[in-house]
C-alpha cells in the first residue's frame, strides 16, 4: 500500500546548489557534506555530472568507496543522448553508466523552443532522445529519475508535447518524473491545474512525480508545496536554497513546513532538529555569511526586539512565534536595544540567571545605559556578550577582571618612503589591585593592542591562550570622512563556544579596545552566571 504521507527528498546542493555565484565545493567538501547530508537523512544525495569535470569524477570514485552512506542513495546527473546516437554510443551516457551510482537522473527537453532551438533537433528525434536514455539504464538494472527540464514552461507553450515527453519517458521505465520549473517564473495560482493533467497521463502509467523548482519568482517554496499537495512525492532543493541566478528551492523551509504545517513525513524521526546545524554548515562550507532572516534556521528567525512582543513571548512564545524554535534546532532570543523595555531585560536577566524584577534599579540602570551607548553608534543586537556585561556590571558582587589605566599605539614606517610599517601598542592595565605595564609590536594597530592585552594578562589569567579573533568588521557610522563615528564588532571563539562584542568611537582605535575588551572580559567571567539555554521560562514552553 502506498504511503501517501511520505515525501522523499532529493538533495542536490553539491550539483546545482555549487552552480550558485560565488560557491565553489573541493571534493573533500562534497564527500563531507554528502556524509551530513546522509545524516540528516535525506533520500537522494546528488553528488554531479560524472565526466563534465576532474572534481566530478574524482568525487563520485572516492564516494562510492568511503562514504558507506547509512540512508541517502549516492545520485549521478546527465542530459539524455544526442540527437542522431545510439544511446550505447553516446559518450555521456557510458560515463554515467560506469559512475556505477544505484541512481542515475536524466534530464531531457520538454518545451519545443529548446528541442528545436537549443538541440536543432525535431521534436519526434527528441522523443526518441527521451526513451532510449531511459531504457538504457533500466535495462542496466539502475534507479532512473527523469527530470522533465522547463517543463511548466513547454506546457504553457505547448501541453500536448510537453505531456508526450512525459509519456515516453513512462513508458521506457522511469521510476520518478520530476517536473522542473527551470527559469524558475512559475506562478503558484496554474500549479493545481498543471498538476491534475499531468496526472491524467502519468497515473495510468504507473509512475511517480517530483518537481524541481528555482526560485527566479521568490515563489520556489509556495510552488513546492502546492505541487506536493498536488500529487507529487519527491522534491528536489538544495540547504539554503542555494543555486544558479537567484537559487533553487530552499529544501530548509520545504521540509519545515510540509512536516511542521502539512503533515507529512520527509526525514527520519527527530532529524527535523538538525536542520539549523545542516544549514549553517553548508553556508561555512561554501564560505558565505550565514542569512540571519532565513526562515525556521536563520540567527534572527526567533529573535525579539520591541517591549510589546517580549512581554507577550514571556507569557505565551505562541503569541510571536509560528512553530517552537527547538523543533528545527534554533532557539528564541531577545534582543536589547532602545526600542526594547523591561520586558526584554528581564527575559535576558532569566537567561543569565540574575535576579531582576520589575521596576528594580538595576532595571532602570541596564535600559537607560543601553539607550546611551546605542545613541553614541554601540548596537547590541549581535554583540550579545557586551550586553551581557552590562548586565552582569550592575551586580554588587561585580569584579571586573582587569581595568585599563593608559593606552598608547604607535604607527612608525622605518626608513621611508619603501621601508617596513611597524605598530607597536604599550597598555598599562590594573588586574586585581596590581598595576601591569606591557608593549607588543603586531601586524597593524590593532593586532598589536589585541598583543599588548594578551601579554599583560596571560600570566594571571592562562585561559586566554584558548581565545581566537574569528571575525573583526568597522562600520562607519556617518558621513564626516575620516572624522565619522565608527562601530567595530569583534567575533571570538575559545574553539567551542563563540560571542560577539561591540565598541563605538570616533577613533577606531578606541572602537577596537572597547570590543576587544569585552572580549577578553567575557570569556574570564561568563562561567560565572547560570546559563538557561537561551530559551524562555521552560514553564511557559509549548508542548507539541
Amino acid at each position: 500500500m502506498v504511503d501517501t504521507q511520505r515525501i522523499f527528498v532529493y538533495d542536490t546542493t553539491l550539483r546545482d546548489g555549487s552552480q550558485g555565484e560565488g560557491i565553489s565545493f573541493s571534493v573533500e567538501d562534497k564527500l563531507n557534506l554528502a556524509r551530513k547530508l546522509d545524516e540528516l537523512g535525506v533520500d537522494y544525495i546528488e553528488g554531479g555530472w560524472p565526466g563534465s569535470n576532474p572534481k566530478d569524477e574524482e568525487f563520485f570514485t572516492r564516494a562510492l568507496t568511503q562514504l558507506n552512506l547509512k540512508h541517502a542513495k549516492l545520485t549521478a546527473f546527465g542530459s539524455t543522448r544526442k540527437a542522431n546516437v545510439l544511446a550505447e554510443n553516446d559518450g555521456n551516457l557510458r560515463l554515467l553508466m560506469q559512475s556505477k551510482t544505484p541512481v542515475v537522473t536524466l534530464f531531457g527537453k520538454t518545451w519545443d523552443l529548446h528541442v528545436t532551438h537549443a538541440l536543432n533537433t525535431t521534436l519526434e528525434e527528441n522523443l526518441a532522445m527521451i526513451g532510449d536514455s531511459v531504457s538504457f539504464f533500466k535495462q542496466a538494472g539502475r534507479e532512473l529519475i527523469y527530470d522533465a527540464e522547463h517543463f511548466f514552461d513547454g506546457f504553457k507553450a505547448n501541453p500536448e508535447y510537453a505531456l508526450a515527453t512525459l509519456a515516453e519517458a513512462a513508458k521506457a521505465g522511469a521510476d520518478w518524473i520530476v517536473l522542473c520549473d527551470t527559469n524558475g517564473g512559475l506562478i503558484t495560482f496554474d500549479v493545481p491545474e498543471i498538476m491534475t493533467r499531468v496526472r491524467e497521463v502519468t497515473d495510468p502509467l504507473n509512475v511517480r512525480l517530483g518537481v524541481h523548482v528555482h526560485n527566479d519568482g521568490d515563489l520556489a517554496c509556495a510552488n513546492t508545496l502546492f505541487a506536493v499537495r498536488a500529487g507529487a512525492r519527491q522534491v528536489q532543493g538544495t540547504i539554503n536554497g542555494f543555486g544558479e541566478r537567484c537559487g533553487n528551492v530552499n529544501l530548509v523551509s520545504v521540509l519545515a513546513n510540509l512536516e511542521l504545517k502539512l503533515g507529512y513525513r520527509c526525514l527520519p524521526e527527530g532529524h527535523l532538529t538538525r536542520l539549523t546545524e545542516i544549514s549553517h554548515l553548508v553556508s561555512e562550507v561554501a564560505n558565505l555569511p550565514h542569512n540571519n532572516q532565513m526562515p525556521f534556521v536563520g540567527r534572527s528567525a526567533f529573535a525579539h526586539k520591541g517591549g510589546v512582543h517580549v512581554s507577550a513571548v514571556m507569557k505565551d512564545r505562541r503569541t510571536y512565534e509560528h512553530i517552537v524554535p527547538e523543533l528545527v534546532g534554533n532557539r528564541q532570543r531577545v534582543l536589547v536595544s532602545e526600542l526594547g523595555g523591561q520586558s526584554n531585560v528581564l527575559h535576558k536577566a532569566y537567561q543569565l540567571g540574575l535576579e531582576m524584577r520589575k521596576g528594580d534599579s538595576e532595571v532602570r540602570e541596564v535600559i537607560d545605559q543601553i539607550k546611551q551607548l546605542e545613541n553614541q553608534g554601540f548596537s547590541f543586537e549581535n554583540a550579545e556578550a557586551s550586553f551581557e556585561l552590562i548586565m552582569w556590571r550592575t551586580q554588587a558582587d561585580y569584579t571586573m577582571p582587569f581595568a585599563l589605566r593608559d593606552m598608547l599605539v604607535l604607527a612608525e614606517r622605518r626608513g621611508a618612503p619603501d621601508g617596513q610599517l611597524i605598530s607597536e601598542a604599550t597598555v598599562k592595565l590594573d588586574v586585581n589591585g596590581e598595576i601591569l605595564h606591557t608593549a607588543a609590536e603586531g601586524n597593524g594597530p590593532v593586532d598589536a593592542l589585541d598583543h599588548a592585552l594578551r601579554k599583560a594578562l596571560l600570566p594571571v589569567y592562562p585561559q586566554l591562550g584558548n581565545i581566537r579573533l574569528k571575525d573583526y568588521k568597522v562600520r562607519v557610522l556617518n558621513d564626516e570622512g575620516t572624522g565619522s563615528r565608527i562601530r567595530v564588532t569583534i567575533s571570538s571563539s575559545d574553539g567551542v563556544n563563540t560571542w560577539h562584542t561591540v565598541g563605538s568611537s570616533t577613533n577606531v582605535i578606541e572602537a577596537s579596545y572597547l570590543a576587544l575588551a569585552d572580549s577578553l572580559e567575557y570569556a574570564l567571567v561568563h562561567d560565572r552566571y547560570k546559563q538557561v539555554d537561551g530559551v524562555a521560562n521552560p514553564a511557559l514552553e509549548i508542548v507539541v
